[in-house]
């Protein structure tokens, strides 16, 4: 049977480019107090510091093991499912939901077996384009049009709240069949994005269009496939062959006419 601590060990909380050492203990405080315990952070600007510790107010156990991590990626491996809370409408394109909405969507993930990521940006930036760019949704918390901003730990607690409730609602969901080939975690998924670029440009596929708007609807669409390692070491084999050929094509290799 699935218990609750069993969905919430499955899933963490990422703060990314965070400024002020503050927010990370506030951060730890919010998380705690709802019952998780797993932080990973991105390239913060002073950890450890004792001011996180001192406004974490206890919660010294979310810090002391909380992971560090040069980039976004990093943080996000082993996670199959990553939601970026963002304030602002961006230029990406990805489905928009509500905190509650995420925490349904995190917590059937979790029952799957599968590791959820939530990440938070930058307090005065948030999220850039290309950080949530390797997000699956946007999570909007609704606050108002002309005050819309949210302090970083705030956020932070809201999307714990809502995570908590759904834990202690009457539709817990159960443990549902874990895919014989689970999805490939962020890191996997990554290299296949770097893969898919470079053979993009080898065969000279953009003629001018902007390789940013196809990379960013190209993700969406593997987003949503969601292939697992086997699918994607076929499709690096397709890519690998169709270099090969561009090679081929332009007599970069030796025998090519």
């Amino acid at each position: 049977m699935t218990t609750a601590a069993d969905l919430a060990s499955q899933l963490r909380f990422v703060l990314v480019r965070t400024s002020h050492p503050g927010n990370i203990g506030s951060a730890a405080r919010a998380i705690r107090t709802m019952g998780f315990g797993r932080m990973e952070l991105v390239a913060p600007h002073r950890f450890p510091d004792v001011e996180a510790n001192a406004l974490a107010a206890g919660a010294d156990d979310v810090l002391a093991s909380a992971g560090i991590h040069p980039d976004l990626v990093g943080s996000l491996a082993g996670s199959s499912l990553a939601l970026g809370l963002s304030a602002r409408r961006r230029g990406v394109n990805l489905p928009e939901i509500s905190p509650r909405e995420a925490a349904q969507q995190a917590l059937a993930a979790a029952a799957r077996g599968e590791q959820v990521a939530l990440v938070f940006g930058n307090e005065r930036t948030g999220l850039e384009n290309d950080e949530l760019a390797r997000c699956h949704a946007m999570v909007r918390i609704p606050s108002v049009d002309d005050f819309s901003s949210l302090n970083l730990s705030q956020a932070v607690q809201v999307m714990a709240y809502e995570l908590r409730m759904a834990l202690l609602g009457d539709d817990l969901p159960a443990a549902a069949p874990v895919r014989e080939e689970p999805p490939a975690d962020a890191a996997l998924m990554e290299q296949f994005y770097r893969h898919l670029a470079q053979t993009l440009d080898d065969i000279e596929f953009h003629k001018g269009r902007e390789p940013t708007t196809i990379m960013l609807r190209l993700r969406k669409l593997f987003q949503r496939a969601q292939p697992d390692e086997r699918e994607l070491r076929v499709l690096h084999g397709i890519l690998a062959d169709a270099q090969r050929m561009a090679g081929i094509a332009n007599g970069r290799i030796a025998g090519g006419k």
